[in-house]
C-alpha cells in the first residue's frame, strides 16, 4: 500500500510519519501531483494559520487537486479545517470539500483548547468508519467545526464541536492521532483498513 503525506510546509509531518512507521508503513512526503495521485491513501495534516496554509496550497496548485482526490484522505487538525468551506481564521476561503464553516471558540474560553478530551461517536448521514467509544484524544486548537451533517464524532469544550467528520472518501479529525497513544494508533489502523 502506498501512503502519501501531503507536504506543503504546514507542520507536524515527521511525528505523523513516525506514527505510521510504527504501524509498519513507509509513508512518502510529497507535494508532487503525480505522486499524490498514485497513492492508495493520503494524509492531509497541518498546524498553523489557515490563511497562510491556503496560500501555500494555492501556490502549489494543491487547492485544485485535493478536492478532486478519489482515494481515502485523512485530514488532521488544520487539515480538517482546510477541508471545510470557510474559516474565521484570517477570513479564509478553504477547499469546500465539507459544506461547513470553521469558527473561533468564544472569547470567554481559554484558547487554544489543549489537552486530552473524550469523544463520542455519532453516525453521520454517510455512516461512520470510526469506532469511537468515548476514547480520549489529544487536542490543540483555537478554531473548531460546529456539529453538522458530516459529524461522526463530537467533543465538548463548553460547546459541542466536531471531533471527526466524513464525506465520501474524505475523513478528518480535529485531534492529533499521532499524539494520542493507543486510541490514536487504533484510529490510524482503522483508516489504513478502509
Amino acid at each position: 500500500m502506498k501512503l502519501v503525506i501531503i507536504d506543503y510546509g504546514a507542520g507536524n509531518t515527521q511525528s505523523v510519519k513516525f506514527a505510521f512507521q510504527r504501524l509498519g508503513m513507509a509513508p512518502v512526503l510529497s507535494s508532487d501531483k503525480d505522486e499524490i495521485l498514485s497513492a492508495d491513501k493520503i494524509i492531509f495534516l497541518g498546524v498553523g494559520h489557515a490563511k497562510a496554509a491556503m496560500e501555500v496550497l494555492k501556490e502549489k496548485k494543491l487547492d485544485v487537486l485535493i478536492p478532486q482526490l478519489k482515494q481515502p484522505v485523512l485530514g488532521i487538525c488544520l487539515g480538517m479545517q482546510l477541508l471545510c468551506k470557510h474559516s474565521e481564521e484570517g477570513d479564509t476561503e478553504c477547499l469546500n470539500v465539507f459544506d461547513a464553516d470553521v469558527k473561533l471558540f468564544e472569547p470567554k474560553l481559554k484558547v487554544p483548547h489543549i489537552g486530552w478530551n473524550d469523544t463520542m461517536g455519532l453516525h453521520s448521514k454517510n455512516g461512520s468508519v470510526w469506532n469511537f467509544n468515548k476514547d480520549y484524544f489529544y487536542f490543540v486548537h483555537s478554531y473548531y467545526v460546529p456539529v453538522n451533517d458530516f459529524t461522526s464524532a463530537i467533543c465538548n469544550y463548553v460547546t459541542d464541536f466536531s471531533a471527526a467528520i466524513q464525506k465520501n472518501n474524505f475523513y478528518a479529525v480535529q485531534f492529533h492521532p499521532e499524539k494520542s497513544g493507543a486510541a490514536g494508533e487504533q484510529l490510524l489502523k482503522q483508516f489504513l483498513s478502509i
